[in-house]
């Protein structure tokens, strides 16, 4: 199968019908096989039974529903799992993402050797104060932590070899950084390919401003993952360590100081030094214990999966 299209979706009736027609025409084409798995993130309109109707009249189409909104990452994870084609596309079901898009796309991963090709929406349609500012600050705060030279992060419209999907771990909110979760995998062959951005046709937005306050958060957690999720003990141990030496460093100041300097001055319990040294060297050894508790769990859950997906909590077609 040359494709995989999998669109995440909540409360997305109305723009169902219009987006599968779309991509239909795209794949037929361009003569592309295909599957489009639509993963329906507890939705509360008709959308899963719009989906349930195009994969009635046509087999291409697979859909997957959660039983309640459990987020867009988690949502990418189960078509993750449930995509079989040669390279992977996402896009998002509100229309504001081009079909056409999606053979340049496909012919830079397959034929250009790219693992990753993310989409740049340069010229966008939404509101410049409460999107389009914050999304650049965002954007730049991401390129400077993660080293991935990429101007739109958040472009839905990304396509995957599918052993890039197949090897990474999408949880939490980290949807936003999969580029950056599949560089620390090693796939750092990853491109940008400048999109076109379409305003919005039905319906409204489901981000507010709260997912640019989760994406610095998240950012903060990446970076922290790929940089030291491996060993820990290099950012706690060595913090530990340091502040270990600065409180010991000056207890021992003051020991030498009450013993031969002055003799007769007072308490070293009277001295506020003496909690500062006493509060540090108590912190760096917690430190160097959670450096240490850090590694062992590292190292004994190497090869457990962090995140799975009951089929209790979803249907399928």
């Amino acid at each position: 199968m040359n494709l995989s299209i999998v669109i995440p979706l909540l409360n997305e009736e109305e723009s169902l019908v219009e987006l599968h027609d779309w991509i239909v025409r795209v794949m037929q084409d361009n003569g592309f096989s295909y599957e489009i798995l639509f993963i329906d993130d507890g939705s509360t309109d008709a959308s899963w039974s719009v989906i349930d109707t195009l994969s009635n009249s046509n087999t291409n189409v697979k859909g997957i529903r959660f039983q309640r909104n459990f987020g867009k990452s988690q949502a990418l994870h189960a078509g993750f799992k449930a995509a079989s084609g040669e390279v992977v596309i996402t896009m998002d079901a509100d229309l504001q993402d081009n079909p056409e898009e999606i053979p340049e796309l496909y012919a830079m991963v397959l034929n250009e050797g790219y693992d990753l090709v993310s989409g740049w929406k340069k010229k966008r349609y939404d509101s410049v104060l409460f999107k389009n500012m914050p999304s650049k600050l965002f954007n730049w705060a991401a390129r400077r932590t993660s080293g991935v030279r990429l101007n739109d992060f958040n472009c839905g419209l990304k396509a995957y070899r599918k052993e890039v999907i197949k090897t990474i771990e999408v949880s939490g909110e980290m949807h936003r950084y999969i580029p950056v979760l599949a560089k620390s995998a090693g796939f750092s062959n990853i491109g940008e390919k400048v999109v076109q951005h379409q305003a919005r046709k039905y319906g409204k937005t489901k981000f507010g401003m709260e997912r640019f306050t989760n994406g610095f958060l998240d950012l903060i957690t990446i970076w922290f993952v790929s940089k030291f999720g491996k060993q820990p003990m290099h950012l706690f141990g060595a913090l530990g360590a340091i502040m270990f030496i600065i409180g010991f460093g000056l207890a021992l100041y003051l020991g030498i100081d009450k013993l031969f300097i002055n003799k007769t001055g007072r308490l070293i319990t009277d001295r506020p030094q003496f909690y500062i040294a006493l509060t540090s060297m108590v912190m760096g050894t917690q430190l160097f214990l959670a450096g240490f508790l850090g590694e062992l769990l590292t190292r004994s859950r190497k090869n457990q999966t962090r995140y799975t997906i009951s089929d209790e909590t979803t249907n399928k077609l």
